[in-house]
């Protein structure tokens, strides 16, 4: 199955804003995969390893569409992460 992923650091305060946009849209149904990686090496390996691009964000909060290879970089307001997420 094919997740919406949202990369975030711990104590990344931008992370946690986002979290909770998040937080709502599973509560909608969507499908997202929370991915840590401040904490855990291999988590950071698979952001950098999809973080690529003319689009690259270098850091969190950053979001992947495992469905069309879309990215989102930073804080961004709930209606532009729904589209993302709905694949528009």
């Amino acid at each position: 199955m094919k997740h919406l992923l949202f990369f975030y650091g711990l104590e990344c305060p931008h992370c946690i804003a986002m979290e909770k946009l998040v937080d709502k849209l599973m509560d909608e149904g969507f499908n997202f995969k929370k991915v840590e990686i401040w904490h855990n090496k291999k988590n950071e390996e698979k952001m950098v390893e999809l973080d690529v691009g003319k689009d690259n964000c270098g850091g969190v909060p950053f979001f992947y569409n495992e469905n069309n290879a879309k990215t989102i970089c930073g804080e961004v307001p709930y209606d532009e992460l729904k589209s993302w997420a709905e694949g528009k």
